[in-house]
């Protein structure tokens, strides 16, 4: 283990692949990139998805296990220091939140679900970040579960998509029985080709002039070549053809040996070699580089990014520029957005000293950008109807692309922009987190204060926050100019006494 950096500034990524989980500790004092440590445990999450698309009691304890260790490493950490995400296999799974609330016990910190482009981008960074380059670049990263490929220049990628295809399940599916045959490897070459067939114009060879290979699939090839002589760490077609040969002679898994080769990557090293080979030629690829990033650093590069924006060394992390393009994307009425944020801000900053020990609060000021963007965003759905509005606004952020953003951060968003009207009943078991019904109060009286889509003054209502109790304050003077207001004021109290989960209590007038 190398050395205990000091933690003020250390930042911590953890990625639950669907081969392996990874620890990675890190600084980035101006601009470089510094590993503090490196902790990483074959777990093979995505073998133990069944055929009903469930994680199986015995792949969930080789996680849960794994996380726990992880977490003695992370003692000491702030949760704004750690940022941990989740992929394929948990996009998959549909128990994946069942697993998540066991998993984020024994870690200790919350986890993301991110969607296949946000990985795709993350990778990117981390990429850019270990190693700068002005050449046009495609990076290829072969996961366990899915296959991304990225177009970029420097440190902006232009291109990012993520494919259902990885070594865990094309080896599953084809050399599940330890066979190593030509037949299955031209069988799993063919199933690879179809599922990357679409990417062949987007990523097609003029668009690029090098090729990177990140994460373990290109790692263990390009080290099995290197250890065999075969070259010195590219991974070349005629290298490929050499490894799949050597695959064939041996056999079977149990009697394969590769010089380089760990004996955790045995299982998977078929369908990784399919994959490699069915990109080399479909993509003409004469050579793929080993890449020195991979999705783990580029959650550091993200994590301190978003840092840098809430102290103010930065304009804003890439969320707030998503935000701004679905703005622009859904002709949202930023004049009306920005009326709704201001006064549901203002309410929230008065209540949120006594959530500061709330247990379910996610980490930092989170809270109070989600509720930001939320409001952002929350008339995205007026794009699609009028009627129901929130109902389509909350749809489109739950799943629509936006980056920066983690599908389980969308998810909330999206049920904060479902929740901003009508009853409590479509959102009652969200409303258990005590920070997120407190989010939903300041919202839907933001709303009803903005409704007249005019100017309004944020500081006519206060808000006081006791246990479960929330009393709005008014003067009598702006309760007697705005009846309909006032109107609607006393509606809300009542759907709020209907659902007993806040009570919300006006003053008499």
């Amino acid at each position: 283990m190398q050395e205990r950096a000091n933690l003020g500034s250390s930042l911590a990524a953890i990625d639950l692949g669907s081969n392996s989980f990874r620890l990675e500790l890190a600084q980035i004092p101006h601009g470089r990139y510094r590993r503090i440590d490196y902790l990483k445990e074959t777990v093979r999450l995505g073998a133990g998805l069944d055929s009903d698309g469930l994680l199986t009691e015995e792949a969930v304890q080789r996680g849960l296990a794994c996380l726990r260790r992880f977490a003695a490493r992370l003692a000491g950490f702030e949760p704004g220091q750690v940022r941990a995400v989740a992929t394929q296999t948990l996009r998959e799974a549909r128990n994946r939140n069942a697993f998540l609330l066991r998993a984020q016990e024994a870690l200790g910190f919350p986890i993301e679900v991110i969607s296949g482009r946000e990985e795709a981008r993350l990778i990117y960074a981390g990429v850019a970040q270990m190693q700068p380059s002005d050449d046009r670049r495609l990076v290829i990263d072969i996961g366990g579960r899915s296959t991304e490929l990225i177009l970029g220049q420097g440190r902006v990628p232009q291109v990012a998509e993520s494919y259902g295809v990885g070594c865990v399940s094309l080896s599953m599916r084809f050399f599940g029985d330890g066979q190593l045959t030509q037949a299955a490897f031209r069988a799993a070459q063919v199933a690879a080709g179809a599922e990357l067939e679409e990417a062949l114009q987007p990523f097609a060879p003029r668009l690029w002039d090098i090729a990177m290979g990140s994460s373990g699939t290109a790692g263990a090839v390009a080290g099995l070549l290197q250890a065999a002589g075969i070259s010195d760490g590219r991974i070349t077609p005629a290298g490929l053809r050499w490894c799949i040969e050597q695959c064939i002679a041996a056999g079977h898994l149990d009697r394969l040996s590769l010089p380089g080769l760990k004996p955790e990557r045995h299982a998977v090293l078929p369908g990784g070699l399919a994959i490699l080979y069915t990109l080399a030629a479909h993509f003409d690829i004469a050579a793929l580089w080993p890449a020195k990033g991979a999705l783990r650093q580029g959650v550091i590069v993200d994590l301190n990014e978003r840092i840098e924006a809430q102290q103010r060394a930065r304009p804003g992390d890439m969320r707030d520029a998503s935000v701004a393009e679905l703005q622009r994307r859904f002709a949202v009425d930023t004049g009306q957005a920005a009326r709704v944020a201001a006064v549901a801000l203002a309410l929230f900053d008065a209540v949120q000293p006594a959530l500061a020990a709330t247990q379910t609060a996610p980490a930092g000021s989170e809270t109070r950008r989600e509720l930001a963007w939320a409001c952002a965003l929350h008339e995205i759905g007026l794009m699609v109807s009028h009627h129901d509005h929130h109902r389509h606004s909350a749809y489109l952020l739950a799943h629509v692309d936006a980056p920066g953003f983690s599908q389980s951060q969308q998810r909330r968003i999206g049920d904060l922009v479902l929740a901003q009207r009508g009853g409590l009943r479509k959102i009652e078991p969200q409303l258990a987190n005590e920070a997120f019904a407190w989010q939903v109060l300041c919202m839907r009286l933001a709303a009803i204060k903005c409704h007249a889509r005019g100017e309004v003054n944020a500081k006519a209502l206060a808000l006081r926050a006791k246990g479960r109790e929330a009393r709005l304050g008014f003067s009598a003077q702006w309760a007697a100019s705005h009846p309909r207001t006032l109107y609607l004021l006393q509606e809300e109290a009542d759907v709020w006494a209907r659902s007993g989960l806040l009570k919300l209590l006006l003053p008499a007038v």
